[in-house]
């Protein structure tokens, strides 16, 4: 009995079982999406301190923040000023989205489109890539032992065999259907033009750091930097990943996010929100996003932008629209709706060093003015 003989009597279960499984996508009620998950635990371990060789002109990864170059139109950040009502979540209890130690699969979802892509792996891809390995590998093991030189030293002459080229012609192509439905909803979601209600948040990357402007609350501007770990473990957040400003956003919105870079390629992602969009100088990138529930999520740049890459981390806040208008106000911004206030007083700032033409690097010291030179002394009046 050949080959073909035993596809022809035993394998029509495949196109059945496959066939299924390219159909389960289509139904409606499997794209709900699971319940959410129980946020991560926080992790405040410090993690072992290292040294690296750097040029002069770049600052230690412990420096001070505050000694890091900053956009002219930068707005010193308030969290917490008297009598604004805005209080900072507190990372003891309120951080969800973090990478953790020795995990190799998604972290938890806290927005719709990480819920139903996580949804879309687990229950479809997964089961799809398993079944095929599986099939795949128990067939080749079944042709080396039936049809070795020892066991079928008459090998067949076969050279066609219809059943079986149809098979495996119609079969991976159902696969792909099953694959491409879920696929282009997950696209659709992702892509889709913001809503007129969206609030506008535009994101900066600096090297090194990131900049977080809200066009539609007065368009001020909140400069992130890196917290040094010790610092950072006080405040109870992750090393590497604290900063002493973060981007706060309202939750239950749809938020439009913009990117840009100031000078190098950037990248823009939050892993527990589905979220990564290139920062791109010259360049305006949008996408639509929204944050379900309440809390503190982690980030980094995902894009080799220099020496400091590692360090310019992600903080997203998300807090209830009163904690958000709050938030607002304590900057010196308004609500939509709201009368404008008096110009909140700026910082003194200087352009950042990587947009000056002759800079020696990104953190160096700024270079002093040359001194005016005197006045020459007035006349007297008499002559030679």
């Amino acid at each position: 009995m050949n080959f073909g003989e035993i596809a022809r009597k035993r394998l029509h279960f495949l196109v059945l079982l496959i066939a299924a499984l390219a159909l389960l996508p289509l139904s409606h009620g499997a794209f709900a999406q699971p319940a959410g998950s129980a946020p991560a635990p926080s992790n405040a371990t410090a993690n072992a301190a290292h040294e690296s060789a750097q040029s002069p002109n770049v600052p230690s990864q412990n420096a001070a923040p505050a000694t890091l170059a900053q956009p002219a139109n930068a707005v010193k950040a308030a969290p917490g000023a008297a009598g604004s009502g805005y209080t900072p979540l507190d990372p003891h209890k309120w951080i969800k989205g973090q990478p953790e130690p020795g995990a190799y699969w998604f972290q938890p979802q806290f927005s719709h489109d990480g819920k139903y892509a996580k949804w879309f792996h687990n229950t479809v891809l997964m089961p799809i890539i398993t079944i095929i390995s599986v099939f795949v590998l128990g067939l080749l093991l079944w042709v080396i032992l039936r049809y070795n030189r020892r066991a079928n030293p008459v090998p067949s002459r076969t050279s066609h065999n219809t059943l079986i080229e149809v098979i495996w012609t119609v079969v991976p192509a159902l696969i792909l259907v099953g694959i491409a439905v879920p696929s282009m909803i997950l696209l659709n979601h992702q892509f889709r033009a913001p809503p007129k209600n969206a609030l506008t948040v535009k994101v900066t990357g600096y090297q090194w750091y990131w900049g977080y402007t809200y066009p539609d609350n007065g368009g001020f501007e909140v400069i992130s930097n890196m917290l040094p770990d010790e610092k950072a473990i006080a405040n109870g957040e992750p090393p590497h990943l604290g900063a002493d400003n973060r981007m706060v956003v309202p939750v239950g919105v749809p938020i439009r996010l913009q990117t840009t870079g100031a000078d190098v390629i950037h990248s823009f992602a939050v892993p527990s929100l589905w979220f990564k969009l290139d920062a791109v100088p010259g360049r305006l990138n949008e996408r639509t996003f929204q944050v379900d529930e309440p809390g503190i999520y982690y980030g980094q740049c995902s894009e080799l932008c220099g020496a400091r890459h590692g360090y310019m981390p992600i903080v997203v806040e998300a807090v209830p629209m009163a904690q958000f208008a709050a938030f607002i106000r304590s900057q010196g911004g308004t609500m939509a709706g709201e009368a404008a206030p008096a110009a909140p007083t700026a910082v003194p700032s200087r352009q950042p060093q990587s947009a000056v033409e002759g800079a020696p690097g990104a953190g160096a010291a700024p270079t002093s003015a040359p001194a005016t030179p005197a006045p020459a002394p007035a006349a007297s009046g008499k002559t030679a």
